[in-house]
């Protein structure tokens, strides 16, 4: 069975360590982070992720620029944006972003 790929952009290193932690938890998902909008568009451009989570630490201006980056990129992979509330809201919010495509 294929894993979900996440790519989760996050500027603090152990928050995004944790929701890594998180997704890598399960036999169904692995997840990449990075700490930038650079490092998030070189990524996704180079891999095929099922879905892109944007943590903390990004200005709200930027948060809207990467996301209609990644949307020109491919519309059809889903953006979430997370900023607490543990691996039960996590996996939540995650479930429904792909259940929506």
């Amino acid at each position: 069975m294929k894993k979900t790929e996440i790519l989760v952009v996050c500027c603090h290193p152990e928050i995004s360590a944790t929701i890594i932690r998180l997704i890598d938890k399960g036999e169904e998902m692995t997840g990449t982070a990075v700490s930038s909008p650079e490092e998030a568009i070189i990524s996704f451009t180079s891999r095929a992720y099922d879905l892109v989570l944007i943590g903390a630490g990004l200005a709200p201006e930027t948060e809207k620029q990467l996301e209609a980056e990644l949307k020109k990129q491919s519309p059809e992979v889903p953006v979430v944006y997370h900023f607490g509330g543990g691996s039960g809201l996590l996996y939540t919010e995650i479930k429904r972003a792909l259940n929506k495509r």
